[in-house]
């Protein structure tokens, strides 16, 4: 259910009632609050705008400070079959890189929204619960906004104050332990140690809260499906990293 669609009144239902407004400061401040009140009456609209809008914002000032040309030239230069390519197929790479960066980090929220959603809903049935579609939407975005806003705040920060040939796009918020590791580290272990990340972990609860309020699930069973969702997810992670290293 969309912010503009009418839903029970939160009062009848012993939720608080919360203005969209107040849900997104309240996130920060309130969470366990805000999910009651998104159990009432579910909403996502905006909050999602919000994460597509950093998501935008981040990748023009991105690519308006780094040249992601260069940065993905010098990524070719490194791989092992490099001196096989010609170059006007190197060129050709790094034009479709450039343009698959600029659509690809946008497109890949509401994608991201989609489909998160529809694991915590089978993740919340599998533990015995029951969430709808939309509620579900509700706690993905909800629990993502904050930690998305730290993270593009700090990237921000980074892509201004650091000089633009010191950044690496991939590297630029440095809130976990394989973000430390140098170039030449192992990328099996890079993998696997950025899966421990604090900002993640801070949407981990948050999202472990929000199933809990929203659902209406123990304890146990809410962190039982965050923490399955992301251990599945950091198992791809390490596997692909392991492929391709």
């Amino acid at each position: 259910m969309s912010d503009f669609v009418a839903a029970p009144s939160a009062s009848a239902s012993g939720a608080p009632e919360m203005s969209t407004a107040e849900t997104l400061t309240g996130i920060f401040f309130e969470p366990s609050r805000t999910f009651e009140s998104l159990r009432a009456r579910p909403r996502f609209l905006v909050a999602g705008i919000i994460l597509l809008a950093l998501a935008c914002i981040v990748t023009a000032i991105l690519y308006t400070r780094v040249d992601m040309g260069q940065y993905i030239r010098e990524r070719l230069e490194r791989s092992p079959n490099a001196a096989q390519v010609p170059e006007a197929q190197k060129e050709m790479q790094v034009r479709v890189g450039k343009m698959i960066g600029m659509v690809a980090i946008p497109l890949s929220v509401p994608i991201i929204i989609a489909g998160g959603a529809a694991l915590y809903m089978l993740g919340v049935m599998a533990f015995g619960g029951a969430i709808s579609y939309g509620k579900a939407v509700s706690v993905w975005t909800y629990s993502s906004l904050p930690p998305s806003i730290l993270s593009a705040l700090m990237a921000i920060l980074v892509l201004f104050l650091k000089s633009p040939d010191s950044i690496d796009p991939e590297r630029m918020v440095v809130t976990n332990p394989g973000a430390l590791l140098g170039e030449e580290s192992s990328k099996v272990l890079v993998a696997a140690l950025s899966q421990f990340d604090l900002l993640r972990f801070y949407g981990l609860y948050l999202a472990a809260l929000g199933l809990r309020k929203v659902a209406k699930l123990s304890s146990t069973q809410a962190w039982g499906v965050v923490i399955a969702l992301w251990a599945i997810a950091a198992v791809i992670r390490i596997g692909m990293a392991a492929i391709r290293g």
